[in-house]
C-alpha cells in the first residue's frame, strides 16, 4: 500500500514538474514561492489591523510570532530528520528525469514542505481570527498557501505528498493557535465603530 502510494506521487510529480509546465511558469514560480515576495503582502496586513484595531492587536503579532516559530520547528526540526525522506531533486530513482528550475536543490530532507506548513498555518490563523469583520475574500488566503506550495512542486524540490502533508498540518496548527487566540484574547475593539462589517 505505502509502496504504491510513494509510486502514484512520484508519477503526479513528474507530471506536475515535467508535462504540466510553460516558459511563463518557469519564470514566475521561482519567484512566486519565495516568502520575500510577500513581504509587501504581510506589511499590508500588519498595516491593515493596526488601522483598524490600533495598537492594542500587538497580541495577534505574538501569536503569530509563536505560531510560526512551532510550525517551522515541527516540521524543519523534528518531522524532516524524523522521515527522511530525499527531495526529488536529490532521488537516484528519478536521476535525469527532474528539471531543476531553480538550478539547485537544496541538501535538507523533503517531507513535510515547510512552505507548505507555514503559509497554510498562517492563512488558517488570519481566516479563523479575522473571518468576522472581513467578507468572504479572506478565504482566498487558501488557495494563495496552496499556489506557493504547488510551486514547491513545479521546481523540483518536493513531492505533492510533502505539499499536501504539510498543508494538513499547517491547516490545523493555524486553527488551533487561532482557536486559542479567539477563547482567550480575541480582537480589540474597532478603534472607530463606523469600520465595522454590516
Amino acid at each position: 500500500m505505502l509502496a504504491e502510494l510513494l509510486e502514484l506521487d512520484r508519477s503526479l510529480f513528474l507530471k506536475i514538474n515535467t508535462e504540466w509546465t510553460s516558459h511563463f511558469l518557469d519564470l514566475i514560480m521561482p519567484v512566486w514561492r519565495d516568502a520575500k515576495t510577500w513581504l509587501p503582502l504581510y506589511i499590508l496586513i500588519v498595516a491593515y489591523l493596526v488601522y483598524r484595531f490600533g495598537l492594542k492587536v500587538w497580541p495577534w503579532f505574538l501569536f503569530v510570532g509563536v505560531m510560526m516559530l512551532c510550525s517551522d520547528q515541527l516540521s524543519s526540526h523534528l518531522i524532516k530528520p524524523w522521515v527522511a525522506r530525499i527531495r526529488p531533486c536529490n532521488e537516484p530513482l528519478l536521476q535525469g528525469q527532474v528539471r531543476k528550475v531553480l538550478g539547485y536543490c537544496s541538501g535538507s530532507y523533503s517531507f513535510t514542505s515547510s512552505h507548505a506548513v507555514n503559509h497554510f498555518c498562517i492563512a488558517a490563523f488570519i481566516i479563523f481570527t479575522l473571518r468576522r469583520h472581513t467578507g468572504k475574500a479572506i478565504y482566498l488566503f487558501f488557495p494563495w498557501a496552496f499556489s506557493i506550495a504547488y510551486g514547491q512542486v513545479y521546481v523540483g524540490v518536493h513531492y505533492p505528498l510533502d505539499i499536501l502533508c504539510g498543508a494538513l498540518l499547517g491547516t490545523g496548527i493555524g486553527y488551533l493557535f487561532a482557536t486559542i487566540y479567539n477563547k482567550r484574547l480575541g480582537l480589540p475593539s474597532l478603534r472607530n465603530s463606523r469600520l465595522s462589517t454590516p
